[in-house]
């Protein structure tokens, strides 16, 4: 049976509102600056028992062994067990890995209802289009490089009725059920010259993927036209 759009109904409501609803709270992470400042206070203390007595190749067993106080142990095992919590949380985020396909009944659970600090990256497509299919292709390698982002793609006129063919490919970027960025149609995503570098570079800047691309890796037109200048008098 083909979905009824006039209806007043929650998929309806994405459809018509683009899909954005509030960003959920997000849980306090521990960073990076926080696990280097545990190992430096670490290492500290370690320094701190050893000055004013002796070096520690002077020590013998028994006294290395003092080292490995209680106050020691217990700031290692705090960090060990963050570092397990981390792992079981990457474990679990890392779930996807592919481009998976759905239709449009299933755009609320898999799209806007992805779950909190999940990223979704929502390409619509028709067959036919080769920049549609080059995407694709480009999307496959970059699901399985960032297997925390969601990587979907979907025939556009199944999610969104009457969905113009000029704009596509369409790219919808989305975080915790909110629309953070969209590239509609040729234009925006490069033509079919777009190199899986520039979607990951374009990707990134978005927030949909973790990459170390951090400048845009597609030639600019006046760099290009010096170098051509250049090449030019070296030949005069």
């Amino acid at each position: 049976m083909e979905p009824d759009y006039n209806e007043d109904t929650e998929w309806n409501d994405v459809l018509r509102a683009k899909g954005i609803i509030p960003q959920k709270p997000k849980e306090a992470e521990i960073t990076e600056d926080q696990i280097q400042a545990m190992i430096d206070e670490t290492i500290q203390k370690r320094t701190d028992l050893v000055d004013g007595r002796k070096n520690m190749e002077d020590m013998n067993l028994d006294e290395l062994d003092e080292l490995e106080d209680s106050e020691d142990e217990e700031v290692l095992e705090r960090y060990r067990q963050q570092r397990i919590a981390e792992m079981k949380a990457f474990a679990e985020k890392a779930k996807f890995g592919s481009v998976r396909e759905i239709a449009g009944t299933d755009y609320v659970d898999e799209v806007t209802k992805a779950g909190e600090g999940i990223w979704v990256v929502l390409h619509l497509y028709a067959n036919g289009v080769p920049l549609c299919a080059l995407i694709h292709h480009h999307m496959q390698s970059l699901a399985m490089r960032y297997p925390q982002t969601k990587f979907l793609r979907s025939i556009a006129t199944t999610c969104i009725p009457n969905f113009p063919e000029k704009n596509l490919p369409t790219i919808f970027v989305y975080h915790e059920g909110q629309m953070k960025k969209q590239f509609i149609g040729p234009l925006e995503l490069r033509g079919e010259k777009l190199t899986q570098g520039e979607l990951e570079y374009l990707l990134g800047q978005a927030g949909a993927v973790p990459t170390e691309i951090k400048e845009d890796p597609k030639p600019r037109i006046k760099d290009k036209m010096f170098a051509d200048l250049e090449n030019h008098v070296e030949f005069d």
